[in-house]
């Protein structure tokens, strides 16, 4: 059985990642991801919500996007380092702790699952980028169909309306205002209004012949 490149890749890769997620711990990587989300989280308060950063930054840089582009990094940047500190800690004391050796072999999972899934957005977005006449040592790969389907799968679980949130975000970004939905309308064909307007009618001159 012949292995093409993307084969020995992807084997490097996961291994690699597991190794290092091993080394690190189970604690460590899922307190580094939640370190991530929160510094995210509060770059994205920034930029939805009036904060008293902003207007600070706009007294140097009369650019609106570029100003709100630098408070985020910058908020984003200083809840990482402090979240981090004080998950380093934790995670410290649990591999430190009786539990340490599960928490290494859970730490070589989460390692591998991360390596695979590395590799299935990247084989999503490259079948997107390159439909056909893909390099042999991709498309002759074992991996790949495994690859493939588990990229379809996540693909699949994405919300339909994923381009909204991008719109939007990106509307934060330039300091424009969200896009609104298009009201309501309440239509009604030619021969429906022509039906109320004599109802009506008819009501007014009810109306009038019960006060003569």
């Amino acid at each position: 059985m012949q292995f093409a490149l993307l084969d020995i890749l992807v084997v490097v890769v996961v291994a690699m990642s597991a190794l290092l997620a091993m080394v690190r711990g189970f604690s460590r990587e899922v307190l580094s991801v939640a370190s991530w989300l929160a510094a995210a989280a509060a770059a994205l308060a920034v930029a939805v919500w009036d904060d008293p950063l902003t207007p600070v930054v706009k007294t140097y840089i009369a650019n609106n996007t570029i100003a709100m582009i630098v408070t985020i990094s910058i908020v984003f940047i200083l809840v990482l380092i402090l979240v981090s500190m004080v998950t380093m800690r934790i995670s410290d004391f649990i591999i430190d702790s009786s539990i340490g050796a599960l928490d290494r072999t859970l730490g070589f999972l989460f390692g591998a699952a991360r390596g695979v899934l590395l590799f299935v957005v990247v084989t999503g977005m490259f079948n997107w980028l390159v439909p056909e006449g893909q390099p042999e040592w991709i498309a002759q790969a074992k991996s790949k169909p495994f690859l493939d389907n588990l990229s379809k799968q996540l693909i699949a679980s994405l919300p339909e309306d994923i381009e909204s949130f991008v719109d939007i975000g990106k509307g934060i970004i330039s300091g424009e205002e969200p896009p609104q939905p298009a009201p309501e309308t309440d239509e009604k064909g030619p021969a429906t209004i022509r039906e109320e307007q004599r109802n009506e009618l008819d009501r007014v001159i009810e109306g009038e012949t019960k006060q003569q």
